[in-house]
C-alpha cells in the first residue's frame, strides 16, 4: 500500500501532536500510563496554586496537582485534583496546605493524620488551607513595624543630634591620647609583672623561712612548762598579797608609818633637826671640831 504525500504529512503531524501532548504532560509532572491514586483537596482560596504544582509529604515529593475545579455556584469552594504515587496512603484526618517560598514557588504540602491504621480511599476529599510561612509572618509583623517607625524616626533624630555635638568630636580626637596612655599603662603592668615573676622565687624562699620560724616558735611554745610558770606566778601573787596585807596592818613599821600620823610627824621633825644640824655643821665646823696648836678656842 502506497501512501500519498498528503497522508504521510498528516501522519507526521498527528504523531507530532501526540508527542507534544505527552511531552507537556511529562513536563507538568503528570504520568499518563501509571496507576497513581487520585485524591481531591477542598479550598476556599488556592493563593496561586495551579495544575502541575508539586505535592510533598514530609519534604518528599509524592505527587502532582492534576487539575483545579472552580464552583461558580459556591464561590468559596475550589477543588484541586491531586495525583499521588500508588505507594502513598493517606491516613484519616490528613489535610493539605499551600506553601510558598521567598522566590514565589508554590507547592502543596500534605499534613498526614496521626492514625495510620485508618486510611482514606482513592477519590476521597480532604481539607486544604494556606500555610503562613515566612512571607505570612512578615505580613503579620507589618503593623508592628509601622507602629515602630515614629519611634525609630525620633531615635534617628537623637542620634544625629548626638553626632553633631562638638563634645563628641573632641572625645573622638582624644581617643588617640587615651589609647597611648593605655598602651603605656599596659607596658608598665607587663614590666611590673615581669619583675614580680623574677622576685617570686626569693619571696617564696622568704615565705618558707617565715613558716619555718613560725613552726619553731610553735614548737618552743609547746615545749614550755606552762604549769610550772603559772605556779610561780601564783606564788609571786600570793607574796604580793601578803606584803600588801602587812602594809595595811598595824604590826609592821611600814604599816605604823602609813597609819600613825604622830610617828610620821616625829620622824619628819627628826629629819628636819638632822638637816639643821648638818647645815650648822657646814657653816660653823669649829664649834664641833677643836684642833689647835697655839691659840685659844673660838666660841
Amino acid at each position: 500500500m502506497k501512501f500519498t504525500k498528503e497522508i504521510q504529512i498528516g501522519l507526521v503531524a498527528i504523531v507530532g501532536i501526540v508527542v507534544l501532548y505527552f511531552g507537556l504532560q511529562f513536563l507538568r509532572g503528570l504520568t499518563m500510563f501509571s496507576s497513581d491514586s487520585r485524591y481531591y483537596v477542598k479550598f476556599d482560596n488556592i493563593s496561586g496554586l495551579s495544575a502541575s504544582s508539586p505535592v510533598y509529604a514530609n519534604g518528599f515529593r509524592v505527587g502532582v496537582v492534576e487539575d483545579i475545579f472552580y464552583d461558580y455556584n459556591h464561590y468559596d469552594e475550589i477543588v484541586a485534583s491531586v495525583s499521588l504515587t500508588k505507594e502513598m496512603r493517606l491516613p484519616k484526618g490528613s489535610s493539605a496546605q499551600i506553601v510558598s517560598d521567598l522566590l514565589g514557588n508554590i507547592k502543596l504540602e500534605l499534613v498526614l493524620g496521626s492514625n495510620p491504621g485508618e486510611l482514606l480511599a482513592p477519590g476521597d476529599t480532604i481539607l486544604g488551607g494556606i500555610q503562613a510561612g515566612m512571607m505570612g509572618s512578615a505580613a503579620q509583623m507589618l503593623p508592628q513595624i509601622q507602629a515602630m517607625l515614629p519611634k525609630l524616626d525620633s531615635i534617628l533624630i537623637s542620634v544625629n543630634q548626638l553626632l553633631a555635638d562638638p563634645a563628641l568630636k573632641n572625645s573622638l580626637h582624644h581617643i588617640d591620647a587615651i589609647t597611648g596612655n593605655l598602651t603605656t599603662t599596659t607596658n608598665e603592668l607587663n614590666a611590673l609583672t615581669a619583675s614580680l615573676n623574677r622576685q617570686m622565687p626569693s619571696m617564696l624562699q622568704n615565705a618558707d623561712g617565715a613558716l619555718a620560724n613560725a613552726n619553731t616558735l610553735t614548737r618552743n611554745l609547746s615545749e614550755l612548762d606552762l604549769a610550772g610558770t603559772m605556779a610561780r606566778v601564783n606564788n609571786t601573787l600570793q607574796n604580793v598579797e601578803q606584803m600588801t596585807a602587812k602594809l595595811n596592818s598595824n604590826d609592821g613599821t611600814l604599816g605604823l608609818l602609813m597609819r600613825d600620823p604622830e610617828l610620821y610627824n616625829n620622824l619628819n621633825a627628826t629629819m628636819m633637826h638632822a638637816d639643821s644640824l648638818v647645815i650648822d655643821l657646814k657653816q660653823h665646823p669649829k664649834r664641833y671640831v677643836h684642833f689647835s696648836i697655839f691659840g685659844k678656842k673660838d666660841k
